[in-house]
């Protein structure tokens, strides 16, 4: 995994099994704290309707109330946090309204564990310190300061570390990064040489095309845009070979045919999602079924 800098952004460029470099621009600070302050007021929102609802049935007394909130505060928070992650692969609802998303940081798939582990982590950095600050009176004055120290060092960590991570990205081993906009542009495909032919060289059924997403082919798009690529060349040969291993595709692709190979992939792989799409699915990648199915098994 190379590190590099362009356009001022630090970026971090990933290898996947397919071959391609993808690179991913580390998210500013001032985002992911404005996308934090989107989250808070999401949750708090949540956590007030919640315990407004408690309170007017009666079912708990008035003098239940501080401790209602710090205890709603805990089994709202967390989970809004985790499956929202999980859902959205890597956004909550703030990390979506700012374009940030968290992911694995050796380019993997991001994975329960991590998403738990970060956000419990978040619970022991920000919100309970936070919350003992605003208990007034509970602690003394050199517990207090010992609070505000450990704020100020959670504060300060993603200053010091190039990748802009907490503690909590640190020992889940994630990162936040500008979430990519995938645009399929409209040309390649009518421009394809295989588009034009009267019959296919390649037949793709659906269970091949069920595996990839929107972003695996607007990477494949930046690939067959490049013209010096050749069938023979050993980064559009290793793709091939790892896409027909991946998708289970058992029919060869014979040496020299791998440029076209490719173009048809792209052209059946974009009709599909396209088609998806009509019916309200979108698949963002790869990940998008084992991401929910994920999701579905904390429920």
């Amino acid at each position: 995994m190379n590190r590099t800098d362009k356009g001022g952004k630090r970026v971090e460029q990933f290898i996947p099994p397919e071959g391609v470099p993808i690179d991913f621009a580390i998210a500013s600070l001032g985002t992911r704290f404005g996308a934090q302050i989107l989250d808070m007021i999401f949750t708090v929102l949540i956590v007030g309707i919640i315990a407004f609802l408690i309170l007017y049935t009666g079912l708990l007394p008035a003098s239940a109330e501080a401790m209602l909130t710090v205890l709603l505060g805990y089994l709202v928070g967390v989970p809004y946090y985790v499956l929202s992650e999980l859902i959205w692969n890597g956004r909550t609802l703030g990390k979506r309204i700012t374009g940030i998303r968290v992911i694995n940081m050796d380019g993997r798939r991001l994975t329960p564990h991590q998403v738990t582990a970060r956000n419990l982590m978040k619970e022991v950095e920000i919100f309970a310190p936070m919350g003992l600050l605003a208990s007034v009176g509970t602690q003394s004055a050199w517990e207090n300061g010992l609070t505000s120290l450990w704020l100020l060092v959670v504060v300060v960590v993603p200053f010091t570390n190039r990748r802009r991570q907490r503690l909590g990205d640190i020992i889940a081993g994630t990162l936040v990064v500008d979430n990519p906009r995938s645009v399929l542009l409209s040309d390649l495909a009518l421009s394809a040489p295989a588009a034009a032919s009267s019959q296919a060289a390649f037949e793709f059924l659906p269970e091949h095309l069920d595996i990839y997403g929107k972003y695996e082919l607007q990477t494949l798009e930046d690939v067959l845009r490049d013209a010096t690529k050749t069938s023979n060349t050993k980064e559009i040969v290793q793709i091939v070979r790892t896409i027909t291993r991946r998708i289970r595709y058992e029919e060869a692709v014979k040496p020299g045919q791998e440029l076209t190979f490719l173009k048809e992939f792209y052209r059946a792989q974009r009709e599909h999602l396209e088609s998806l799409k009509l019916f309200g699915t979108l698949r963002e990648n790869k990940y998008h079924e084992h991401t929910r199915t994920e999701a579905k098994k904390l429920v």
